[in-house]
């Protein structure tokens, strides 16, 4: 295990009766990585994520997230860590500022700290004008960038980022990207599940799951040589075929 290993999965199993979600999956994720986690539908990736956020448990396997063991550590685990999903993690009827002052408030960030980070946040978002606006009111743009800022809020060592970009056009996806690789600069590790191939590419490493099964695992410039591929859209036909 190398030294800045923040994820370690080995042979991780997940069975819903007979039906096996998640077969044997071992794999370890590296401080500040963006690491893609990719499959089609019903590939087993939300599954599995939910099992590393401490949100389900898995019928067998050895894991460690930020160093905290899956099984004993889980309360530990959720302080250390970040999620997004597709649907925002964002309560539509509340306003901007009430969000963030609530996410504040679940992560134990005191008051004045929480008011400080929240002006920073939204400067930096350009986000000042829309303070007291419902999130229902927003552009789906900003939720997004908004969302995902919530989600690093308390500084985690990791987020999880399942699916975050699904229906949004190819300018904001671009956007969402550039806070994903400003998160990753900072030391966060981004560990995204994604439908887009092309997002695959901005990855640090890539693994393509196939029916519950990890299939390949590399660079995305690695996966491409491997199945002679001119793109990450290619390797996932390849495999996913």
């Amino acid at each position: 295990m190398k030294a800045d290993t923040i994820i370690t999965v080995k042979n991780l199993v997940k069975k819903f009766g007979a039906f096996t979600a998640n077969d044997n999956l071992t794999f370890d994720v590296y401080k500040g990585e963006i690491f893609g986690f990719l499959g089609a539908n019903g590939a087993g990736k939300t599954t599995a994520i939910r099992i590393l956020c401490g949100l389900s448990t898995p019928t067998s396997g050895d894991i460690k997230i930020a160093g905290y063991d899956i099984y004993r550590e889980t309360e530990k685990i959720k302080k250390n860590i970040g999620y997004m999903s597709q649907k925002f993690s964002l309560y539509e009827d509340l306003t901007v500022s009430e969000n963030i002052r609530l996410y504040a408030g679940i992560y134990g960030i005191p008051s004045k700290k929480a008011k400080e980070k929240e002006a920073e946040l939204l400067e930096k978002l350009e986000m000042e004008s829309a303070r007291k606006k419902l999130i229902a009111g927003l552009p789906l743009g900003w939720k997004q960038k908004l969302a995902f800022s919530v989600a690093i809020f308390h500084e985690p060592k990791i987020v999880f980022l399942d699916e975050p970009t699904g229906g949004v056009d190819p300018v904001t996806r671009r956007k969402f990207w550039d806070l994903i690789y400003e998160a990753s600069n900072n030391g966060i590790t981004v560990f995204v599940t994604t439908h887009y191939m092309d997002e695959a590419e901005y990855c640090n490493r890539v693994s393509i799951m196939d029916a519950g099964k990890i299939e390949a695992l590399d660079t995305p410039g690695k996966l491409k040589e491997r199945y002679n591929a001119k793109n990450m859209d290619e390797v996932f036909l390849k495999i996913a075929r």
